[in-house]
């Protein structure tokens, strides 16, 4: 069995993924399943990105922007795109596509908004088959969770090297 590690969270938080790692193994599975399925339905890594950052832009999770802004960038998207993303909306530099896992990325993270995820996932019909849908779906599911142990632990965004 593997030593754990004491990292020192910051005052009055947990590392939760540190304090419960057969929970946080469980939970990088589950994202390696989703990254796989994302692959299998034919949607482009930069693509599973954009769906990353969206969310942890309505989330705001410091951590996991930093993260997938440098996947993204890692991928080949473009300093433009990543810098308009939270105005997607407003931007003409996302595709039919690109726009649609977007809008469904959102109604995912506030499914409580049903006009929210009625109108994404109309958009998501028109340019994407049941596997693409259920990828993009997904995506954010994870991202959310993600978000969420980053948030709720305070994982620090430390300076680039």
């Amino acid at each position: 069995m593997s030593e754990v590690i004491e990292v020192a969270a910051p005052a009055g938080r947990v590392y939760v993924d540190k304090q419960t790692p057969q929970a946080f193994r469980a939970m990088l599975g589950t994202a390696e399943a989703v990254r796989q399925a994302a692959a299998d339905a034919g949607l482009d890594r930069r693509l599973v990105e954009l769906v990353n950052l969206r969310v942890s832009q309505l989330n705001g999770c410091a951590y996991c922007l930093d993260v997938h802004t440098k996947a993204a960038l890692k991928e080949g998207e473009s300093a433009q795109r990543l810098g308009v993303l939270a105005a997607w909306r407003d931007a003409a530099v996302f595709d039919a596509r690109e726009r649609a896992a977007l809008a469904l990325a959102e109604a995912t993270t506030h499914p409580a908004d049903a006009a929210a995820q009625e109108a994404g996932y109309a958009q998501a019909r028109q340019v994407f088959d049941d596997r693409q849908i259920s990828a993009v779906i997904w995506v954010a599911i994870a991202i959310n969770a993600f978000n969420r142990v980053s948030i709720l632990s305070k994982h620090p965004v430390r300076p680039a090297r």
